[in-house]
């Protein structure tokens, strides 16, 4: 959510000075999207994919981006990642470039498919992206960490399973640790549980949400599942096409921690609803 400022007035005694305090400047927006267009060159024409997004996350946030196929979700995902530069507008992460921000690590970066390397165990899979990314590092220490991450998203025991061994689940797991490895600061993810079966995806998102919790990371979520962003997210941007556009942020008031209990929750069916609808709404104006 958006950080507000408060004025807080403090108490005093007769003759004390009890004017309010001053107020505290917000910290920075972790991911600031100003004006951020893309085309693309289809058959020597320009198409618009993404026109005019301007996105604020805050540090420590966990957003999720909903639309129509289409909509631009995983373009902009990309965008934030350094993998597409944006033809107009300006994209930052943690104050820097996106491109900036990778050379740093300071991104991970989890698809929908889990690409691990069937040749490597888990834990060799897990360490894969630090050690390439930081030659420097002592392949000790790299899966010391791996190991450590691996713990986190509960796959201490598989550490010497081959791919070919591993659930869908577990698979994705192993890719979520791969990132978290780099230790960074934002996780963007693109429909990560998308392939897996209902159940799997909830536990999956359970999963994601006691990581997002323990270690504070700002998260971008890409997905089509409505239930799983209101359930994840503090924030969700419903983002439309015609052109293609962020047409509402939707601030989700459910407590936490967050359980199955959530689901039950009147503010859980009430933003739903919403989401919804303006899915809905979203698709009816893509019908010729």
């Amino acid at each position: 959510m958006n950080a507000r400022v408060m004025n807080v007035k403090v108490a005093g005694t007769a003759g004390s000075d009890s004017r309010p305090a001053a107020p505290v400047d917000p910290a920075p927006p972790h991911i600031a999207a100003r004006g951020v267009a893309v085309d693309f060159r289809i058959e020597e024409r320009r198409q618009r994919v993404l026109n005019d997004i301007n996105l604020i996350v805050p540090k420590g946030s966990f957003v999720s981006l909903i639309g129509p196929s289409g909509c631009g979700k995983s373009t902009l995902l990309k965008v934030m990642a350094g993998l597409i530069a944006p033809s107009e507008g300006d994209m930052r992460v943690a104050g820097l470039s996106p491109q900036e921000a990778v050379k740093a690590r300071l991104i991970g970066l989890v698809f929908q498919e889990a690409t691990l390397l069937p040749w490597k165990n888990a834990l060799e899979n897990a360490a894969f992206l630090l050690m390439t990314a930081d030659e420097t590092i002592k392949r000790r220490e790299a899966f010391e960490r791996a190991a450590a991450m691996l713990r986190l998203v509960g796959l201490d025991d598989a550490d010497k399973k081959m791919p070919s061994q591993l659930s869908g689940g577990m698979r994705q797991r192993v890719a979520i640790a791969r990132a978290l490895a780099l230790n960074p600061e934002v996780l963007l993810m693109d429909e990560p549980f998308g392939a897996l079966d209902a159940i799997t995806r909830e536990e999956m998102s359970e999963c994601l949400l006691d990581i997002w919790e323990r270690t504070g990371k700002t998260v971008v979520l890409v997905t089509h599942s409505i239930d799983e962003a209101v359930f994840l997210s503090r924030e969700v941007h419903v983002m439309g096409t015609g052109p293609a556009r962020i047409i509402e942020t939707l601030p989700i008031s459910l407590p936490h921690p967050r359980t199955e209990d959530s689901y039950a929750d009147p503010a859980f069916a009430a933003a739903e609803n919403r989401l919804r609808g303006l899915l809905i709404e979203s698709h009816r104006r893509r019908r010729p």
